[in-house]
């Protein structure tokens, strides 16, 4: 019987480092008023969210701008070409640029779009997608099966609250806040 406590002991220490291994990727966002965690649903939208994470590593979205913030809509950004706010950005063009990765296949799923959810942007073509994405402050079921969802809010919802927000219908922000650092980890 001693032997058996001991074996299951064994099979209880090996599954706490197997949990560790197959845990969430996150993605966590330093905004001035705090940090944003992103649980990143590689489940639902594998290619996006392995893009994200390349470009994350690479540092790719630090000090990149929310160029389009809707109040009671979302919070945009992730525009690396134009939106970096201490290299190359450029007022004119921010939102219209990707990456140098490749576009994306779109990976609609079930996932509704509600607060906290975070999806990718996309131009009229659904398979265009790149590196741009958005936070959700409401429920958006007009968004669903449509757009790709790559993750939700898990902390920090407040901080994503507090983000300056744009004017007009398109929500272009006059002196933008910034993702001041964009790192990726386990839940």
């Amino acid at each position: 019987m001693k032997l058996f406590y001991l074996a299951f002991a064994g099979v209880l220490y090996l599954a706490s480092f197997a949990g560790d291994a197959f845990a969430a990727d996150t993605m966590t966002i330093q905004l001035k008023t705090g940090p944003v965690v992103i649980e990143l649903a590689s489940d639902v939208a594998p290619k996006h969210v392995a893009q994200i994470e390349a470009l994350a590593k690479k540092g790719a979205y630090d000090n990149v701008a929310f160029h389009r913030v809707i109040d009671g809509f979302m919070a945009q950004t992730g525009d690396v070409k134009f939106g970096n706010m201490e290299k190359g950005f450029d007022k004119a063009q921010v939102g219209t640029g990707g990456s140098d990765m490749p576009d994306i296949q779109a990976e609609f799923s079930k996932t509704p779009f509600v607060r906290g959810t975070v999806g990718m942007a996309r131009s009229q073509d659904p398979n265009s997608a790149n590196s741009q994405f958005f936070i959700m402050f409401a429920d958006g079921s007009f968004l669903n099966n449509q757009y790709t969802v790559v993750g939700k809010v898990i902390s920090g919802m407040e901080n994503v609250d507090k983000i300056k927000k744009g004017e007009g219908q398109n929500g272009e922000v006059t002196d933008p806040d910034r993702m001041v650092k964009v790192t990726i980890g386990k839940k």
